[in-house]
């Protein structure tokens, strides 16, 4: 590292990825900055995965009290639900996390400057009108919601507002087939919303495996969430108090809240990256090298602004790779083979490795097992959720190359069973492995035929 410059690294974004490889590489004992403009945490901790999965507990409890504790025998008197009291309790949450994120860092020795950064050139920033020269740049900003340019697209809100509404609303919208529209049309339907679901597709949660949607879809139906595909948003107006929607189809629906959640792009604009030589790509992601380099080579990033794998673990994976990299002098490139991921929607699905339709592609045979059953829970509650558990197995080699599961706990055996499958575990080793009785997880290992061609 040079004493030319006023740091070795300067990060640019305090999101998860950005403080991890700000306080290893400060623990490491390299002079680190990091900017941020915004609550330290980014959007995971403030406006995505951790108040989300919050509000996701807590959208439970009234499908638990009215359908499920009487047939376990309690009654449940008279109750209500307090939105207001939701909203400040997580708010309570987020702030604590906040506080930790600034002791992490000023334990690491890292220099927080407050403020949105800009790049001057390959070794210069700017905050608040400020200069600081570093050997290195971390870019780490973070994505952002992505909305289309329709008439009256004001009226409407984004999942960053959602955190932060005055009250639920009676109705909703939403509008969008990817994870985050999913979770949210959840979360309003298990508070007690009237939850209607567009996409603009013929079915939602593109690039996750056929029946993992198809099963979702059903699920949701049976639960009373209202979706529709192949349409999309015309227009909005707004009409006294409530919200009038124009669908693409010519029919209206009348709603108290739309909530686009249509895709991310990369927080790029106005960074100075451009300018700086730095190459983006059409949608705006940061091109970088195996070892998250850009085209600069002083200049670096990670995380959801280079559009790899947009989740928050791998944003921190990548972040760890690279201080090995640039402080530890091994250089490390970022593993996204075999990443588990969740999406909590009610019921939750649990993912990892190949979608069916990859494998087909990738192997010259799979095999394909699968299984559909009522959870022991539900026996008793009587309602009739169906939990989906699927594997997908590469006939020439017996490995497991992909596992899929739509039910209760599916990200927490997910989880598990992501290990198995990332050191290569074959169909034959989950075979020998003693399931835990009674569990759903244990169908993955006692799963024998796979189903027909």
């Amino acid at each position: 590292m040079s004493s030319r410059y006023d740091f070795d690294l300067f990060t640019i974004g305090a999101g998860s990825g950005g403080v991890r490889a700000s306080r290893m590489a400060g623990a490491a004992g390299a002079r680190v900055a990091i900017a941020e403009d915004s609550d330290l945490g980014g959007t995971c901790v403030n406006l995505g995965c951790i108040p989300k999965k919050l509000l996701v507990y807590a959208s439970h409890y009234p499908e638990a009290f009215e359908e499920a504790a009487a047939g376990y025998g309690f009654t449940v008197g008279p109750h209500s639900f307090d939105w207001g009291t939701l909203i400040a309790n997580k708010d309570r949450e987020i702030a604590r996390l906040n506080g930790i994120y600034g002791r992490l860092l000023d334990d690491a020795g890292v220099t927080l400057v407050r403020g949105r950064a800009r790049i001057v050139d390959a070794h210069t920033v700017e905050v608040a009108g400020r200069r600081y020269t570093a050997e290195n740049l971390l870019v780490a900003v973070g994505g952002w919601p992505s909305v289309p340019d329709v008439p009256g697209i004001e009226h409407a809100i984004t999942s960053n507002e959602v955190f932060h509404l005055d009250a639920l609303p009676e109705r909703v919208l939403l509008v969008g087939g990817g994870y985050i529209a999913v979770e949210f049309a959840g979360v309003f339907h298990g508070l007690g919303s009237q939850v209607t679901q567009i996409y603009r597709g013929p079915l939602f949660l593109r690039g996750f495996d056929d029946d993992v949607r198809e099963h979702l879809a059903g699920e949701l139906r049976k639960k009373g969430l209202d979706l529709r595909f192949d349409l999309n948003v015309a227009a909005i107006a707004k009409e006294e108090k409530e919200l009038r929607v124009t669908l693409t189809d010519d029919s209206e629906l009348r709603v108290d809240q739309v909530v686009f959640a249509t895709g991310r792009r990369p927080k790029t604009a106005d960074l100075g990256l451009e300018e700086a030589g730095v190459e983006l790509d059409a949608g705006g992601a940061i091109v970088v090298d195996a070892f998250s380099r850009s085209s600069v080579p002083s200049i670096w990033a990670i995380g959801d602004v280079t559009d790899r794998v947009n989740l928050t673990p791998v944003a921190i994976h990548e972040g760890m790779c690279l201080v090995k990299t640039l402080v530890e002098g091994k250089p490390t490139s970022p593993d996204h083979a075999f990443v588990p991921s969740a999406v909590f929607s009610q019921p939750p699905i649990g993912s990892v490795g190949l979608t069916e339709a990859e494998a087909r592609e990738r192997y010259d045979e799979i095999d394909v097992y699968r299984s559909r059953f009522r959870p022991l829970l539900h026996t008793l509650t009587g309602m009739e959720e169906q939990t989906l558990m699927k594997l997908l197995v590469d006939r020439a080699s017996d490995r497991v190359v992909g596992l899929h599961v739509v039910g209760p706990d599916a990200a927490e055996m997910t989880q598990g069973f992501a290990v198995a499958i990332k050191a290569g575990a074959t169909k034959a080793q989950f075979d020998a492995t003693i399931g835990i009785h009674p569990t759903a997880a244990e169908e993955l290992v006692t799963m024998r035929e796979p189903v027909a061609e």
